[in-house]
C-alpha cells in the first residue's frame, strides 16, 4: 500500500524538478560567453532531461491516485557562471539524496515501479551532478 508520506515525496520531487529545469533553460537563455558557450548548451540540455524526470513522476504520482502540483520550488539562477554551477551542483547533490529516500520509502510501501523508476532517475542525477562538479572543478577563471 502506498502511503500518504510517498505521495507527498512525489509530489515534492515534480517541484524540484520543474524548479530546476526553468532554472537551467533561464541559465541556458542568459548565459553569454565565448569562452562557456559549450556550458550553455549543457544548461539546456540538462533541464530537458530535468523536465522529463518532473513529467514520468506525474505520471507516476497521478496514476497512484494524487493530483501533481504545478507549483515550482524557489528558481536560484547565479548571477555569474560560478554561481550558477555551484547552485546547480547543489541542486543536484540534495536532489540525489532525496530520490535516495524515495527509493527506499517506495520499497518499504512495496511499490516496486516507483522504486524502479527512482533509480533510473538517479543515475541521471548523478550524472547531472557529475557533469556541474566537473565544470566547476575544469575552470579556475569562472
Amino acid at each position: 500500500m502506498v502511503t500518504n508520506k510517498l505521495l507527498e515525496m512525489l509530489n515534492e520531487t515534480i517541484s524540484k524538478e520543474m524548479q530546476v529545469s526553468i532554472q537551467y533553460m533561464w541559465q541556458h537563455v542568459l548565459w553569454r560567453s565565448p569562452k562557456h558557450y559549450a556550458i550553455k548548451e549543457e544548461f539546456r540540455k540538462i533541464a530537458i532531461e530535468e523536465m522529463g524526470h518532473a513529467e514520468k513522476t506525474a505520471e507516476r504520482l497521478f496514476y497512484l491516485g494524487e493530483e501533481p502540483t504545478t507549483k515550482p520550488a524557489p528558481i536560484s539562477l547565479g548571477g555569474n557562471l560560478k554561481e550558477m554551477l555551484e547552485n546547480n551542483s547543489n541542486a543536484e547533490k540534495k536532489t540525489i539524496e532525496f530520490n535516495k529516500r524515495i527509493i527506499k520509502q517506495a520499497q518499504t510501501n512495496n511499490d516496486v515501479t516507483t522504486a524502479f523508476i527512482f533509480q533510473e532517475i538517479l543515475d541521471e542525477e548523478e550524472e547531472h551532478h557529475d557533469t556541474f562538479q566537473s565544470l566547476l572543478e575544469a575552470d579556475d577563471s569562472i
